[in-house]
């Protein structure tokens, strides 16, 4: 299958595509606890038990840009958010999100940009990878469709990874563990992991179905740095997606950590669309 075109703007992906990667990445972070809606002109992701407002946002989208009906359609979203008992939370994307000035207009209603980031879509073949790539003593290993008796050890390792790798709080250790040990058992899940002789130091996931792969979670435990194991993980996450005929292959990076952005950029992603604005209504003074 032919991977996105380079040269076109956004990559000669449709506008259906476009919002399909949108919503694509919401499902993939939904477990039990958390769901999803299409709303038709935005996709809410909910959760229950989680107050975060990355797992309470509203994400692909598609207001109206007159004035009245704007306002009218924010007032509802604002409505929604206040009887879920959550912060109006919306992701905008530059080139993406409509109307096009959508940042401005939620700026001037409360809304405070939280920090944001690119996504980015893989436009060239990954480079092979082996095993003999990796140095002595470091072995990778794919999980895909953990058994019950596998899970807890296996969210133990991931959890550990993920938090020295993201900085998470260890007071979230225990929601980490959780979260990831629901996911195992998915069969669309597939986690890689590089141990250092039986030590979990570097992962990454990918969430695949309906011909679509989201990377995520690539990080690498301090200690480990500089080894090359971010780059080796994500190509074996996109090469691995490549081998079972998928063509849409994206991932998210922030925006402050250019050092990432650049190993994605040499690994054959391309940013897609503007940085993105997360953006969050403020708390009344």
């Amino acid at each position: 299958m032919p991977l996105p075109d380079s040269s076109a703007t956004f990559f000669g992906l449709d506008a259906g595509t476009l919002r399909f990667l949108e919503t694509h990445q919401v499902r993939a972070v939904t477990i039990p606890g958390r769901g999803w809606r299409d709303l038709g002109d935005a996709v809410l992701l909910f959760s229950a038990v989680e107050t975060e407002p990355f797992f309470n946002r509203l994400v692909a989208v598609r207001w109206p840009s007159d004035a009245g009906s704007f306002d009218a359609r924010l007032r509802e979203a604002c409505d929604l958010f206040k009887a879920l008992e959550r912060r109006p939370y919306v992701w905008a994307v530059p080139g993406l999100s409509e109307p096009d000035d959508l940042i401005a207009r939620l700026a001037a209603n409360g809304f405070v940009d939280q920090g944001g980031g690119f996504d980015m879509v893989l436009v060239r073949e990954p480079g092979a990878v082996a095993d003999r790539d990796l140095p002595d003593g470091a072995v990778l290993e794919r999980w895909n469709r953990s058994t019950d008796a596998e899970i807890p050890a296996r969210a133990e390792a991931l959890a550990r990874v993920i938090g020295e790798s993201f900085d998470i709080p260890s007071a979230r250790h225990s929601n980490l563990v959780r979260e990831i040990s629901l996911t195992l058992g998915r069969p669309d899940f597939h986690g890689s992991v590089i141990t250092v002789d039986g030590e979990p130091v570097a992962t990454g996931q990918r969430y695949t179905f309906e011909g679509a792969s989201y990377l995520s979670s690539i990080g690498t435990r301090p200690g480990w740095r500089g080894r090359g194991f971010g780059s080796h993980i994500t190509r074996v996450l996109a090469g691995d997606s490549r081998a079972e005929g998928v063509d849409l292959i994206y991932l998210g990076a922030y925006a402050e950590n250019a050092a990432a952005i650049r190993l994605y950029e040499r690994l054959g992603f391309a940013i897609l669309g503007g940085q993105s604005a997360d953006m969050l209504q403020a708390l009344p003074k």
